[in-house]
């Protein structure tokens, strides 16, 4: 029996053993996962530049006058004729862009008092600027009746400014 005691004393401090090294060593942990990588967004696509933005012409203002100077404007503005009088329209233009000059169309219909058309003058090509001017003229070798009348100032084929006015002796 001592044979059978020596091993089991053996096979028993063995098991102890074996035991005392699986208690004392670390169980092992799974590797932590790591967490997903951020995903970087993508750069958000650079908005195209505007597209430049074309200079655009208006009409500025219209003054009415008997006489125009060599720049085309009225030299002494008035609302009121002479029956014999050269009534001119002094047209000044300004452009969306200081610098720029636009190609439009100005055009100037004169009436009388009942709508009648007195005068129409076909639409003229203008190289519009800033500060530009064109003039229109209205005159009758037999002279105007009395009355009252208004020319209406065109651009590229729309009204855009009216101006009234009268004949007196």
């Amino acid at each position: 029996m001592l044979i059978r005691t020596r091993t089991h004393y053996a096979v028993a401090a063995a098991l102890v053993a074996t035991l005392a090294l699986a208690g004392c060593k670390k169980k092992e942990e799974a590797a932590p996962t790591p967490p997903p990588a951020a995903e970087t967004p993508a750069p958000a696509p650079a908005e195209p530049a505007p597209a430049p933005v074309a200079a655009t012409a208006t009409v500025a203002s219209v003054d009415l006058g008997s006489a125009i100077g060599a720049d085309k404007k009225v030299t002494a503005a008035a609302a009121s004729f002479k029956p014999k009088d050269t009534i001119y329209a002094s047209v000044s233009t300004s452009t969306s862009d200081p610098a720029a000059t636009v190609a439009t169309k100005l055009g100037a219909k004169w009436t009388f008092q009942d709508g009648q058309t007195v005068h129409e003058e076909p639409a003229v090509d203008v190289q519009a600027t800033n500060g530009g001017v064109t003039a229109f003229e209205l005159k009758s070798p037999k002279g105007f009746p009395e009355g009252k009348y208004k020319v209406e100032i065109t651009q590229d084929g729309n009204v855009v400014q009216s101006k009234e006015f009268d004949v007196k002796k």
